[in-house]
């Protein structure tokens, strides 16, 4: 993973960036295989309460490694397929290989399930994997410059990576289907106004790291379940939603780092909260 990916933590906030800047940190195996470890290693520490997603050097991530469309049409295998009894067969993309994912979405899924807030810090281009793996976080601050595009049909794909259970929620359908068709480059300001980035920013990683930091001196037990509550909501009925607000209510009422919420706002002090559950 260290090829690819560095973990710095600070104060509860993790600062992950992509490190392939050479390659503007497209997406080959060891990236893949980079992604899912750090979010699977920071989903288990408990002391992390928020997690800034980055690309050093010049790009976000310039999406899939061109070196990968040869390996495709050598084997007819894809970037998430794996190879099963060692032989040069594939099982293809249809085996739910993470939980409802299959290896190449959960680049992409395991931000979505990280009980944390995840913000993702944009510049230079965010291009077809890339532009999914932004998607993945909850919070998305891009360089006003930022080029995007759901570039999948330049090579006769379609978007493989959530990109298509995210970008729903996102935009409206008729916008999500022009870009998919399409494949039309946009700027980050353009994504704003369609629902794809939260903010522009001239300092995207900067304010990500100060929102971090914000987020990470609330009560984590609120935050991680705000989030559970936001990621059910496409699945549940209002019903449903309702009924959740009140049983995740009541696992934090009076709980300890809910008192100190109280007790540190009242006494205009830093909170001391414990290890998130």
């Amino acid at each position: 993973m260290k090829d690819r990916i560095s973990i710095e933590i600070n104060d509860g906030v993790a600062d992950v960036r992509m490190i392939r800047s050479d390659k503007m940190n497209a997406l080959d195996d060891a990236m893949f295989s980079a992604l899912i470890e750090a979010g699977q290693t920071l989903a288990a520490n408990t002391s992390v309460r928020c997690i800034v997603l980055s690309g050093e050097g010049r790009a976000f991530c310039a999406g899939l490694d061109m070196g990968s469309f040869g390996k495709m049409a050598e084997s007819g295998s894809d970037k998430g397929a794996e190879k099963k009894d060692n032989s040069d067969v594939t099982q293809g993309l249809e085996p739910r290989t993470h939980g409802i994912s299959n290896r190449a979405q959960y680049a992409v899924w395991t931000w979505r399930e990280s009980p944390v807030p995840v913000i993702a810090a944009i510049h230079g281009v965010a291009f077809g994997g890339g532009f999914q793996i932004m998607l993945g976080s909850d919070i998305r601050i891009a360089h006003p410059e930022t080029r995007m595009s759901v570039m999948e049909i330049k090579w006769g794909l379609v978007p493989d990576m959530a990109g298509t259970a995210i970008m729903r929620n996102l935009a409206r359908e008729d916008v999500v289907r022009e870009l998919t068709y399409t494949g039309r480059q946009f700027n980050a300001v353009e994504g704003q106004a369609l629902g794809f980035v939260t903010r522009t920013s001239e300092t995207p990683l900067e304010d990500a790291l100060a929102l971090a930091r914000e987020i990470a001196d609330k009560n984590p037990d609120a935050i991680v379940a705000a989030k559970r509550i936001f990621n059910s909501a496409s699945d549940m009925t209002d019903a449903d939603m309702l009924l959740q607000e009140s049983v995740l209510q009541d696992g934090i009422i009076r709980t300890p780092n809910q008192v100190e919420a109280v007790m540190s706002t009242m006494e205009k002090r830093a909170a001391n909260y414990t290890e998130r559950k």
